[in-house]
Formats: structure tokens, C-alpha cells, sequence
């Protein structure tokens, strides 16, 4: 390093991967250069140079005698002070009047490290701080491959917990060539036990022994946490925050009191393939369609490619930290779209990485599984062919902003919309309003103002898309989103907790089929006794 490459990085004072110290004399100065040197191994490395005043920025340069003390000073606390231990690389760099230390730290790949009182610390900006959150600790440990939250174990939870279809939908996803040989699909699955299934797959074993041969079930017989978001009834209630918050925001302020739409938690609760689904229905429903053809008649696009909002859902539901306790974000204002995925980019990734198709799954287990329920390849190309739809497209990279601190550690995608797309007035929902209230359908209202040709070209084509024609009660959202896979009459019945009689399933089922929220799965035969009932997409 020579004597310009010093100055510019004192001239650009302390930033949060470089830091001065003038000399190392007393035991205080051994202990703070420890804790460093802590901060650089559990962050993304970094460098101390020794001969600089940390307050003033000037140079101090250090003697022969100084430089050969200092150089072993700062290899003895990178083996003493720092636990586990760390490697650094130490260097002598001229300057006028003799030379100053420069020692580099890399990233650790031993996390998390902490200093000889067993203090952990991080690096903050250009200043550090402690670590007392366990879920950052296993983020650490995630990143350098002594922990992985998605086999980590779900207390409690059994195979009964599982979802039997989605679990088909998989199998004859990954062993496609096998269900197809003998002639079964998502139509006729329903003819078969997950016994069965499982029989097809490898001769003489049982759903429980596949699942496990297959590492969504551990040695020690419990569920992982990847077999309950990939596959779990009711994924939220062994992990709440893995769900998603979605909210179409009336104006461009987070901050907004009035929303054109407000997903109920309800709605969006389940495994992975039902959150994927809800939200790309919450997308179809809030963004207009735009006349790309010139035939009066042709079928409108979304505003924002459908592939592109494909990509960065799959991305988000599949690429998220599982430690952070936080549920991914999604905003629709009139300006704009936003992402936001709890976790910075795993693996010291950067923003021109993903966009060059660099892929380094954080969560590889969930990731290699995932793909045969989510439409994605995992080969790395899905960014940059969505960038392709719209290159105008912003990532930001929590981690990479002096200000973030664990507790906003995310990664955001930011999609620009149309000032003249976006809609001006929609189906305002006051913030005051209750969850129940929140519906996909606009309400006549004389007293609020509203855009007529806005209103009237998105009515019709939500009655389009949706086929909705009525506000739907707490119970029926519930049904439609429990139906996200097909469920028998009992199943649904079993979920409201009421008896199996016609007229409940005339007032809960039937209802939903007139207005388009359900379909039956065979639907010349509505009396056949494997009828099923899904979500109309």
C-alpha cells in the first residue's frame, strides 16, 4: 500500500471498514483493537492502521522500533483477544517520516466471534456495538455454514400437521417421470393414499420413511422447519412470522392512513405455495392492466411485467432469513411497488452480483426443494431476465448502508410504476377501519371522492379477474384461503366447526362457488363422492 493509497483513506475519515488508532500502548488500547478486530471477523472485514490519530486525521508515523512492536502486538491479539482466533495479514506502508501498520481483517468464517470477556460484537457503522439478539447469532452462524434454520427442527409438530395435497403436488413434481408412467396427475391424485405414493416412488416404503430418506424429517423423527413452510396446514402456527404483509397503499407515504387495499393475515396464512398465490392474486387485483395491442378487444398486461413480480415473490419467499423474526413486506403505492425481504444478501453477495446472475441461496435445503412447487430454475438467470422486462428496477441492500442496523436489516426490490398508470382513488380503507372490513370489492360511497373512469375500468375488470360480487364475511375469506389447495366438504366443515349438513355446505360452499371464490375439482359431477373444492384462481 503506498503513501496515496494511506491518504485517501485518511481523507475519507473513519468509514465502517477502516479504523485509526494513533498508537497501541496501554492494556485499554490491546482490548479495543481486540474488539475490532471482532467487529471486522462477525461483519464483512475490514482494516486497522496503526499511526494515525483516530480525532485529528493526522499521521504520526511509528519508528523502526514502533513498527516491529506494533506488528507483533497485532498478530498476538488477533490470537489471544479474538476467540476463536482469526488470521490477519500485516503490513508496513511508507509514509514522510517513516511508515504506519496496516492490518487487514478478513470476514470470519467461524462465526460468531467474540472478544477474550466473551463479549460479541459487530461492526456499526464507523463505531461497533454488541450483540445480544440469539436470532442474529444464528444468522451468523447461517453464513458461515455451522447452522442451517431450514433443517432446523419444529417441536411438536407431526405428520398430521403436513398437507397431503401439496405434498402430492410435490412428489409428482420431483419424481415426474415415475407418476407419469403410470398415468397420474393433479386431476386423479386424489385416488391414491400418500402411502400409496410413496410406494411408487421406492417399492415398499411408507410416506414417513420417504419424507425422511428425503431430510424434510430428522433423525431424531422431527419435522424441519423447510417440510413445515413447504407443506404445513397451518404453516403460521408453528412459525407466526413467516407469512407476508401486503398493503396498497392510497398516496406514496408509508405512512398513508388510507389504503386501496389491505390483506387480512388471515387470508395470507399457509405453506409457501399458498403465500406465493395470495400474493400474486394481491398484485393481479391492485395494479392496472394496460392495453398493449391496438385491437379495442385485446387483453390487457399488468403494468409491471407478470414474470418480473414472479421472480422477485419466488425470490422473497425463498431467499429470506429464517432467523430474522420479521414477515416480508410487500407495498403498493401510486408511484411505485415495494419489496421488502427480511436479511441483507447472504454470503457477502452485492447488488451488481445478483444482477450478473451470482447465485449463493441462503437457505440451500428450502431452496433446492422449493423449486418443484415455486416456479423458479435456481440457475441464476431469474433476475436478470426480470431486469430484462424492466432494467429500471432498484435493489437495496440493507447491509450496505452506513444507518442500517440489524433490527432493519433487509433487502429491498423498489419497481417504479407510471405516474399515469397508477390509479388515483380505488377502494379506500380508512386505517381505522377494522380487518373484517377490509375487502377486494370498492364500496358505493357518496361521501368519498373518487375517479369514475378509474372506478369503472377496475370494477370491471376485477369482475373480470375475480368474478367477486359481494363483500366476503370473516369465515369465507377464511374458507377461500384454507382452499388455496382442493379440500373435501368434511375437511371445510372441520375447519369452521360445524357439522356436515347441506345447508352448511349450501351457505359455505355453494355461496362461494356462485360468485367464483371456489370450483369444484369435478365439476360435471357435483354429487361424486371425491369431489373436492379449490381456490378460483
Amino acid at each position: 500500500m503506498t503513501e496515496q493509497d494511506i491518504l485517501k483513506l485518511r481523507d475519507l475519515a473513519e468509514a465502517g471498514q477502516v479504523q485509526f488508532k494513533e498508537r497501541i500502548v496501554s492494556k485499554e488500547d490491546k482490548y479495543e483493537i481486540g474488539c475490532e478486530m471482532v467487529a471486522f471477523s462477525n461483519s464483512r472485514g475490514g482494516r486497522l492502521i496503526i499511526g494515525i490519530n483516530d480525532k485529528s486525521g493526522e499521521i504520526n508515523a511509528l519508528s523502526y522500533t514502533e513498527l516491529q512492536e506494533t506488528t507483533n502486538l497485532l498478530t498476538n491479539i488477533a490470537s489471544e483477544n479474538v476467540i476463536p482466533n482469526v488470521l490477519i495479514e500485516v503490513e508496513n506502508a511508507l509514509v514522510t517520516g517513516g511508515a504506519v501498520v496496516v492490518a487487514t481483517i478478513p470476514e470470519g468464517k467461524n462465526k460468531p466471534y467474540h472478544d477474550n470477556k466473551g463479549v460479541i460484537w459487530v461492526k456499526n457503522g464507523a463505531d461497533k456495538r454488541k450483540v445480544f439478539d440469539n436470532s442474529e447469532l444464528a444468522e451468523m452462524m447461517s453464513e458461515c455454514g455451522n447452522f442451517d434454520p431450514d433443517e432446523a427442527a419444529v417441536p411438536g409438530a407431526t405428520l398430521d400437521d403436513l398437507d397431503a395435497d401439496t405434498i402430492k403436488l410435490y412428489l409428482m413434481s420431483r419424481f415426474a417421470p415415475v407418476f407419469k408412467g403410470k398415468h397420474i396427475d393433479e386431476l386423479n391424485m386424489k385416488d391414491y393414499s400418500l402411502d400409496q405414493m410413496a410406494e411408487f416412488v421406492i417399492t415398499g416404503t411408507t410416506i414417513e420413511r420417504l419424507l425422511k430418506n428425503l431430510r424434510f424429517i430428522r433423525s431424531d423423527g422431527k419435522l424441519t422447519v423447510a417440510a413445515i413452510l413447504l407443506f404445513g396446514k397451518y404453516t403460521q402456527r408453528w412459525l407466526p412470522v413467516m407469512t407476508a404483509k401486503c398493503i396498497s397503499f392510497l398516496g406514496n407515504s408509508v405512512g398513508g392512513t388510507q389504503f386501496r387495499d389491505k390483506m387480512h393475515d388471515m387470508e395470507i396464512e399457509g405453506n409457501l405455495l399458498h403465500q406465493f398465490r395470495t400474493i400474486m392474486n394481491f398484485f393481479t387485483r391492485n395494479l392496472r392492466k394496460v392495453q398493449v395491442e391496438k385491437e379495442f378487444n385485446s387483453l390487457g398486461q399488468l403494468e409491471i411485467p407478470y414474470e418480473s413480480l414472479i421472480e422477485y415473490t419466488v425470490n422473497a419467499l425463498v431467499h429470506r432469513s429464517l432467523n430474522i423474526k420479521a414477515p416480508i413486506r410487500i407495498f403498493i403505492f401510486d408511484d411505485r411497488v415495494e419489496i421488502h425481504s427480511p436479511g441483507a444478501l447472504p454470503n457477502g453477495l452485492t447488488v451488481e452480483d445478483i444482477k450478473n446472475g451470482t447465485s449463493m441461496p441462503r437457505n440451500m435445503f428450502l431452496f433446492t426443494n422449493a423449486n418443484y412447487l415455486l416456479p423458479y430454475t435456481g440457475a441464476g438467470s431469474g433476475v436478470r431476465r426480470a431486469l430484462e422486462y424492466d432494467p429500471n428496477v432498484i435493489f437495496l441492500n440493507g447491509i450496505d448502508q452506513r444507518e442500517i442496523t440489524h433490527f432493519s436489516n433487509e433487502f429491498v426490490i423498489t419497481i417504479p410504476r407510471k405516474v399515469d398508470q397508477a390509479t388515483n382513488q380505488g377502494n379506500l380503507v380508512p386505517d381505522t377501519l377494522t380487518s373484517e372490513q377490509v375487502t377486494n370489492e370498492p364500496e358505493n360511497n357518496s361521501n368519498q371522492p373518487q375517479n369514475n373512469s378509474n372506478q369503472v375500468r377496475n370494477e370491471s375488470n376485477q369482475v373480470k379477474d375475480n368474478l367477486v360480487t359481494r363483500k366476503l364475511t370473516k369465515k369465507e375469506q377464511d374458507i377461500r384461503n384454507f382452499c388455496s389447495v382442493p379440500r373435501t366438504a368434511q375437511e371445510i366443515m372441520d375447519r369452521l366447526g360445524i357439522t356436515n349438513q347441506s345447508k352448511n355446505r349450501k351457505k359455505y360452499i355453494t355461496s362461494l362457488i356462485e360468485i367464483a371464490v371456489l370450483e369444484r375439482t369435478i365439476p360435471d359431477n357435483p354429487n361424486d363422492p371425491n369431489q373436492k373444492y379449490r381456490r378460483r384462481q
